[in-house]
């Protein structure tokens, strides 16, 4: 199973790294207009979410959409273990260089247990089934982090139109989501539980 995922990560994320500049921003651009248009972001008062590294779909626009509708927006900081702490965000100028590339929040932190507060968690993905099985990076921290989610959370994983609908190897460990959003709309899944 773990080198069924690894081959599969490894030829999503080759795919992902020939994406010209010009179509990774205007799926960033789509992905916070679907996701700002939906009903349950629209009614949402915390959103937890993350910033996009690499070659992911861009969250810039979209965690701009979401400060400037007055929502509180929560960020993930990796801690030593993998698993993650969370952070109020408060604009571009508040974060931080990580490890692994990544941009973290400065303010205080929130503890692992403030994903549980939001209405809404976005979360990063390579890939996602038609039954809402994701596929991440590998490392664990978005399935511990969705361990904490009230069952009924709009959990949605930000993806390019062609990685949704996959089939993805599952392990016990992994979490589903509800629902999946591309530049082509949102996908909701029929619950699992």
């Amino acid at each position: 199973m773990v080198g069924a995922k690894t081959a599969m990560r490894d030829q999503l994320l080759t795919t992902r790294n020939r994406r010209p500049l010009l179509e990774r921003s205007e799926a960033a651009r789509e992905i916070a207009l679907r996701l700002t248009a939906a009903p349950e972001v629209r009614r949402a008062a915390t959103v937890a979410a993350y910033i996009a590294v690499g070659s992911e779909p861009g969250t810039a626009p979209l965690l701009h959409a979401l400060l400037a509708a007055g929502k509180r927006v929560v960020l993930p900081v990796l801690l030593p273990d993998g698993d993650l702490d969370w952070a109020a965000y408060a604009g571009d100028q508040d974060l931080a260089p990580a490890r692994f590339g990544l941009l973290e929040p400065t303010g205080s932190r929130l503890g692992e247990e403030a994903v549980a507060t939001a209405d809404v968690v976005l979360l990063p993905g390579l890939a996602v089934s038609s039954r809402g099985e994701r596929l991440g990076r590998g490392g664990g921290s978005y399935d511990r982090a969705l361990g904490r989610v009230p069952v009924g959370t709009f959990t949605c994983v930000l993806l390019y139109d062609d990685e949704v609908g996959v089939d993805v190897p599952v392990e016990p460990h992994d979490r589903p989501v509800t629902a999946a959003v591309s530049p082509a709309g949102i996908v909701r899944f029929a619950p699992t539980f």
